[in-house]
Protein backbone atom coordinates (compact mmCIF):
# COMPACT_ATOMS: atom_id res chain seq x y z
CA UNK A 1 0.00 0.00 0.00
CA UNK A 2 1.16 3.40 -1.18
CA UNK A 3 2.23 5.52 2.01
CA UNK A 4 0.09 8.97 2.55
CA UNK A 5 2.00 12.21 3.38
CA UNK A 6 0.52 14.59 5.91
CA UNK A 7 1.19 17.99 6.96
CA UNK A 8 -0.04 19.40 9.97
CA UNK A 9 -0.20 22.98 9.36
CA UNK A 10 0.61 24.98 11.99
CA UNK A 11 0.88 28.58 11.19
CA UNK A 12 3.04 31.44 13.03
CA UNK A 13 2.14 34.00 11.19
CA UNK A 14 4.38 36.96 10.04
CA UNK A 15 6.06 36.90 13.76
CA UNK A 16 9.41 36.70 13.22
CA UNK A 17 10.21 38.46 10.05
CA UNK A 18 12.73 40.89 10.10
CA UNK A 19 11.63 42.15 6.85
CA UNK A 20 8.20 43.41 5.39
CA UNK A 21 8.26 42.04 2.09
CA UNK A 22 6.33 44.35 -0.78
CA UNK A 23 3.97 41.04 -1.28
CA UNK A 24 3.22 39.72 1.92
CA UNK A 25 0.28 39.84 4.38
CA UNK A 26 0.75 36.60 6.53
CA UNK A 27 -2.24 37.31 8.14
CA UNK A 28 -4.71 37.52 5.19
CA UNK A 29 -2.26 33.97 3.91
CA UNK A 30 -3.25 31.98 7.20
CA UNK A 31 -6.45 33.23 7.48
CA UNK A 32 -5.03 33.95 11.04
CA UNK A 33 -5.06 36.96 13.02
CA UNK A 34 -4.35 35.94 16.73
CA UNK A 35 -0.85 34.70 17.72
CA UNK A 36 -0.04 31.03 18.04
CA UNK A 37 0.34 29.09 21.49
CA UNK A 38 0.97 25.74 22.58
CA UNK A 39 -2.26 25.50 23.73
CA UNK A 40 -3.53 26.22 20.33
CA UNK A 41 -1.28 24.13 18.49
CA UNK A 42 -1.89 21.36 20.57
CA UNK A 43 -5.78 21.71 19.42
CA UNK A 44 -4.71 21.87 15.68
CA UNK A 45 -2.42 19.29 15.61
CA UNK A 46 -5.19 17.02 17.66
CA UNK A 47 -7.75 18.43 15.24
CA UNK A 48 -5.69 16.88 12.18
CA UNK A 49 -4.84 13.71 14.12
CA UNK A 50 -8.43 13.05 14.73
CA UNK A 51 -9.32 12.63 10.86
CA UNK A 52 -5.69 11.28 10.06
CA UNK A 53 -5.60 8.12 12.82
CA UNK A 54 -9.20 7.31 11.85
CA UNK A 55 -8.78 6.56 8.15
CA UNK A 56 -5.41 5.54 8.05
CA UNK A 57 -4.30 2.33 9.67
CA UNK A 58 -0.69 2.88 11.86
CA UNK A 59 2.35 2.61 9.19
CA UNK A 60 0.46 3.51 5.91
CA UNK A 61 1.05 7.45 6.36
CA UNK A 62 3.82 9.60 7.25
CA UNK A 63 2.71 12.76 9.42
CA UNK A 64 4.44 15.73 9.83
CA UNK A 65 3.85 18.85 11.67
CA UNK A 66 4.74 21.48 9.58
CA UNK A 67 5.33 25.19 11.15
CA UNK A 68 3.83 27.61 8.27
CA UNK A 69 3.05 30.87 7.91
CA UNK A 70 6.19 33.36 8.98
CA UNK A 71 10.39 33.05 9.91
CA UNK A 72 9.90 30.23 12.12
CA UNK A 73 13.41 30.33 13.17
CA UNK A 74 13.79 34.24 14.04
CA UNK A 75 10.57 34.15 16.40
CA UNK A 76 11.57 34.59 20.24
CA UNK A 77 13.44 31.30 21.55
CA UNK A 78 11.12 30.91 24.02
CA UNK A 79 7.80 30.57 21.73
CA UNK A 80 10.23 28.64 19.49
CA UNK A 81 10.95 25.99 21.93
CA UNK A 82 7.68 25.47 23.49
CA UNK A 83 6.06 24.88 19.92
CA UNK A 84 9.29 22.83 19.44
CA UNK A 85 8.49 20.73 22.46
CA UNK A 86 5.07 20.20 21.97
CA UNK A 87 5.56 18.97 18.40
CA UNK A 88 8.44 16.46 19.83
CA UNK A 89 6.48 15.41 21.98
CA UNK A 90 3.97 13.88 18.96
CA UNK A 91 7.26 12.49 17.67
CA UNK A 92 8.15 10.35 20.40
CA UNK A 93 4.66 9.10 21.13
CA UNK A 94 4.89 7.75 17.67
CA UNK A 95 1.59 9.54 16.61
CA UNK A 96 4.08 11.79 14.01
CA UNK A 97 6.82 10.85 12.02
CA UNK A 98 8.84 14.52 11.75
CA UNK A 99 8.45 18.26 11.98
CA UNK A 100 8.91 20.86 9.11
CA UNK A 101 8.98 24.22 9.31
CA UNK A 102 9.55 27.62 6.65
CA UNK A 103 11.70 30.58 7.21
CA UNK A 104 14.05 32.58 5.73
CA UNK A 105 18.07 32.01 4.30
CA UNK A 106 18.94 34.36 6.32
CA UNK A 107 17.31 33.18 9.64
CA UNK A 108 19.50 29.73 9.59
CA UNK A 109 23.02 29.38 11.42
CA UNK A 110 24.43 26.55 13.34
CA UNK A 111 22.69 27.75 16.60
CA UNK A 112 19.46 27.39 15.09
CA UNK A 113 19.70 24.25 13.30
CA UNK A 114 21.39 22.56 16.36
CA UNK A 115 18.07 23.32 18.35
CA UNK A 116 16.24 22.14 15.74
CA UNK A 117 17.68 18.86 15.61
CA UNK A 118 17.63 18.83 19.11
CA UNK A 119 13.94 18.93 19.02
CA UNK A 120 13.73 16.46 15.97
CA UNK A 121 13.24 18.67 13.24
CA UNK A 122 13.05 16.69 10.02
CA UNK A 123 12.74 19.31 7.47
CA UNK A 124 13.13 22.96 6.66
CA UNK A 125 11.61 24.97 4.09
CA UNK A 126 13.52 28.40 3.07
CA UNK A 127 11.96 31.23 1.07
CA UNK A 128 13.81 31.93 -1.87
CA UNK A 129 11.64 33.51 -4.08
CA UNK A 130 13.93 34.43 -6.28
CA UNK A 131 17.95 33.58 -7.29
CA UNK A 132 17.95 37.14 -8.32
CA UNK A 133 19.25 40.20 -6.47
CA UNK A 134 17.42 42.73 -8.29
CA UNK A 135 14.47 40.87 -7.89
CA UNK A 136 14.91 40.87 -4.01
CA UNK A 137 15.69 44.03 -3.64
CA UNK A 138 12.99 45.22 -5.19
CA UNK A 139 10.73 42.95 -3.20
CA UNK A 140 12.58 44.01 -0.69
CA UNK A 141 13.47 40.70 0.82
CA UNK A 142 16.13 41.82 3.07
CA UNK A 143 18.69 38.97 1.39
CA UNK A 144 20.61 37.77 -1.20
CA UNK A 145 20.94 34.49 -3.33
CA UNK A 146 23.95 33.83 -1.52
CA UNK A 147 22.18 33.65 1.85
CA UNK A 148 19.44 31.32 0.20
CA UNK A 149 22.95 28.80 -0.64
CA UNK A 150 24.68 29.09 2.18
CA UNK A 151 21.60 28.39 4.38
CA UNK A 152 20.71 25.38 2.17
CA UNK A 153 24.40 23.73 2.75
CA UNK A 154 24.12 24.05 6.51
CA UNK A 155 20.18 22.82 6.44
CA UNK A 156 22.12 19.66 4.37
CA UNK A 157 24.73 19.23 6.59
CA UNK A 158 22.97 18.59 9.34
CA UNK A 159 20.98 15.67 7.61
CA UNK A 160 17.68 17.46 7.33
CA UNK A 161 15.14 17.57 4.16
CA UNK A 162 15.67 20.52 2.49
CA UNK A 163 12.80 22.31 0.85
CA UNK A 164 12.49 25.53 -1.43
CA UNK A 165 9.58 27.74 -2.46
CA UNK A 166 9.61 30.28 -5.40
CA UNK A 167 7.74 32.90 -6.89
CA UNK A 168 7.26 34.37 -10.20
CA UNK A 169 6.08 37.97 -11.21
CA UNK A 170 7.88 39.87 -8.54
CA UNK A 171 8.90 43.36 -8.89
CA UNK A 172 11.66 43.42 -11.41
CA UNK A 173 10.92 39.77 -12.70
CA UNK A 174 10.76 38.28 -15.83
CA UNK A 175 9.69 35.16 -17.15
CA UNK A 176 13.97 34.82 -18.20
CA UNK A 177 14.78 35.26 -15.02
CA UNK A 178 12.15 32.86 -13.11
CA UNK A 179 13.39 30.17 -15.27
CA UNK A 180 16.87 31.06 -14.19
CA UNK A 181 15.68 31.05 -10.65
CA UNK A 182 14.36 27.48 -11.16
CA UNK A 183 17.39 26.58 -12.42
CA UNK A 184 19.47 27.36 -9.32
CA UNK A 185 17.03 26.33 -7.23
CA UNK A 186 17.23 22.77 -8.61
CA UNK A 187 21.34 22.79 -8.72
CA UNK A 188 20.99 22.74 -4.80
CA UNK A 189 19.06 19.78 -4.84
CA UNK A 190 15.95 20.46 -2.57
CA UNK A 191 14.56 17.49 -1.62
CA UNK A 192 10.89 19.24 -2.36
CA UNK A 193 9.74 23.09 -4.10
CA UNK A 194 6.89 24.86 -3.95
CA UNK A 195 5.80 27.51 -6.89
CA UNK A 196 4.02 30.69 -6.08
CA UNK A 197 2.84 32.99 -8.81
CA UNK A 198 2.88 36.60 -7.32
CA UNK A 199 -0.83 37.78 -6.23
CA UNK A 200 -1.66 41.68 -4.71
CA UNK A 201 -3.20 41.37 -1.32
CA UNK A 202 -4.95 44.00 0.27
CA UNK A 203 -2.78 45.76 3.12
CA UNK A 204 0.76 45.04 0.93
CA UNK A 205 3.26 48.06 -0.58
CA UNK A 206 2.92 45.83 -3.59
CA UNK A 207 -0.81 46.90 -3.63
CA UNK A 208 -0.17 50.61 -3.22
CA UNK A 209 2.30 49.62 -5.81
CA UNK A 210 -0.25 48.35 -8.12
CA UNK A 211 -2.67 50.78 -7.46
CA UNK A 212 0.14 53.50 -8.43
CA UNK A 213 0.70 51.69 -11.39
CA UNK A 214 3.94 50.84 -10.48
CA UNK A 215 3.50 46.89 -10.13
CA UNK A 216 1.51 45.39 -12.92
CA UNK A 217 0.92 41.57 -12.10
CA UNK A 218 1.03 38.62 -14.65
CA UNK A 219 -2.11 37.61 -16.03
CA UNK A 220 -3.95 34.06 -15.14
CA UNK A 221 -2.61 32.79 -18.35
CA UNK A 222 1.03 34.07 -18.55
CA UNK A 223 1.47 32.74 -14.74
CA UNK A 224 -0.33 29.08 -15.64
CA UNK A 225 1.97 29.05 -19.00
CA UNK A 226 5.68 30.14 -16.83
CA UNK A 227 5.11 27.51 -13.80
CA UNK A 228 4.48 24.86 -16.56
CA UNK A 229 7.88 25.52 -17.67
CA UNK A 230 9.13 25.40 -14.01
CA UNK A 231 7.57 22.40 -13.20
CA UNK A 232 9.32 20.79 -16.00
CA UNK A 233 12.47 21.89 -14.31
CA UNK A 234 11.84 20.52 -11.54
CA UNK A 235 10.59 17.16 -12.81
CA UNK A 236 13.61 16.40 -15.40
CA UNK A 237 15.81 16.94 -11.87
CA UNK A 238 12.88 14.60 -9.57
CA UNK A 239 12.48 16.95 -7.18
CA UNK A 240 9.02 16.92 -5.50
CA UNK A 241 6.60 19.40 -6.35
CA UNK A 242 4.78 19.93 -3.05
CA UNK A 243 2.48 22.68 -4.33
CA UNK A 244 1.59 24.99 -7.00
CA UNK A 245 -0.15 28.30 -6.22
CA UNK A 246 -1.18 29.40 -3.13
CA UNK A 247 -4.33 27.59 -1.32
CA UNK A 248 -7.61 28.78 -0.63
CA UNK A 249 -8.84 30.47 2.38
CA UNK A 250 -11.21 32.66 3.66
CA UNK A 251 -8.65 35.35 3.36
CA UNK A 252 -6.98 34.44 0.09
CA UNK A 253 -10.20 34.53 -2.94
CA UNK A 254 -10.96 36.29 -5.99
CA UNK A 255 -12.25 38.86 -4.53
CA UNK A 256 -9.77 39.61 -1.83
CA UNK A 257 -6.53 39.27 -4.33
CA UNK A 258 -5.80 41.09 -7.41
CA UNK A 259 -3.36 39.02 -10.04
CA UNK A 260 -3.06 35.26 -11.61
CA UNK A 261 -5.47 33.70 -9.02
CA UNK A 262 -7.30 30.85 -9.47
CA UNK A 263 -8.62 28.04 -7.03
CA UNK A 264 -7.70 25.18 -8.83
CA UNK A 265 -4.01 26.74 -10.18
CA UNK A 266 -2.17 23.80 -9.86
CA UNK A 267 -4.47 21.64 -12.40
CA UNK A 268 -4.45 24.58 -14.65
CA UNK A 269 -0.60 24.09 -14.95
CA UNK A 270 -0.86 20.31 -15.56
CA UNK A 271 -3.50 20.71 -17.91
CA UNK A 272 -0.80 23.30 -20.08
CA UNK A 273 2.24 20.32 -19.19
CA UNK A 274 -0.32 18.28 -21.15
CA UNK A 275 -1.07 20.38 -23.93
CA UNK A 276 2.61 20.70 -24.59
CA UNK A 277 3.21 17.47 -24.32
CA UNK A 278 0.23 16.68 -26.62
CA UNK A 279 1.18 19.56 -28.96
CA UNK A 280 5.13 19.03 -29.27
CA UNK A 281 3.82 15.16 -30.74
CA UNK A 282 1.49 16.55 -33.12
CA UNK A 283 4.23 19.08 -34.60
CA UNK A 284 6.57 16.49 -34.73
CA UNK A 285 3.90 14.22 -37.21
CA UNK A 286 2.54 16.67 -38.81
CA UNK A 287 -0.42 15.95 -37.88
CA UNK A 288 -3.75 18.17 -38.95
CA UNK A 289 -7.59 17.41 -39.91
CA UNK A 290 -7.63 14.10 -37.67
CA UNK A 291 -8.29 12.32 -34.05
CA UNK A 292 -5.54 12.21 -31.77
CA UNK A 293 -6.19 9.23 -29.44
CA UNK A 294 -4.35 9.37 -26.41
CA UNK A 295 -4.07 6.49 -22.99
CA UNK A 296 -5.40 8.57 -20.69
CA UNK A 297 -5.10 7.05 -16.84
CA UNK A 298 -8.29 7.85 -14.84
CA UNK A 299 -6.94 10.78 -12.84
CA UNK A 300 -5.88 12.76 -15.24
CA UNK A 301 -8.69 12.85 -17.55
CA UNK A 302 -9.66 16.05 -16.60
CA UNK A 303 -6.10 17.66 -16.81
CA UNK A 304 -6.14 16.07 -20.41
CA UNK A 305 -8.95 17.77 -21.91
CA UNK A 306 -8.34 21.12 -19.89
CA UNK A 307 -10.61 23.38 -17.58
CA UNK A 308 -13.81 23.88 -19.29
CA UNK A 309 -12.19 21.67 -22.02
CA UNK A 310 -9.87 24.25 -22.77
CA UNK A 311 -7.21 22.01 -24.24
CA UNK A 312 -9.37 20.47 -26.23
CA UNK A 313 -11.16 23.59 -27.99
CA UNK A 314 -7.05 24.35 -28.48
CA UNK A 315 -6.21 21.62 -30.81
CA UNK A 316 -9.85 22.01 -32.70
CA UNK A 317 -9.16 25.55 -33.65
CA UNK A 318 -5.49 25.43 -33.96
CA UNK A 319 -4.94 21.68 -36.09
CA UNK A 320 -8.71 20.48 -36.82
CA UNK A 321 -8.04 17.92 -34.19
CA UNK A 322 -9.85 15.86 -31.82
CA UNK A 323 -9.04 14.74 -29.04
CA UNK A 324 -9.80 10.93 -28.34
CA UNK A 325 -9.48 9.55 -24.41
CA UNK A 326 -9.18 5.88 -24.12
CA UNK A 327 -9.65 5.23 -20.77
CA UNK A 328 -7.12 3.15 -18.75
CA UNK A 329 -7.97 1.80 -15.22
Amino acid sequence: MKQRVFHIPVFVPHKGCPHDCVFCNQRKITGQIEEMTAAKARSIIESHLETIEKYNDRGTYYAEIAFFGGSFTAIERESMQELLSLAHGYVLSGRVNGIRCSTRPDCIDDEVLSLCQSYGMTAIELGVQSADDEVLTASNRGHTFDDVTKAATLIKLYGMELGLQMMTGLPCDTPAKSIETAKKIASLSPDSVRIYPTLVMEGTHLALMHDSGAYNPQTLDEAVALASELVSIFKEKGITILRIGLQTTDGVNASTVKGPYHNAFAELVYSRLWRRKIEDDIMAKSLHDTTYEIDAPADKISQIIGHKRENAEYFKHKYNIMLKLNHKK
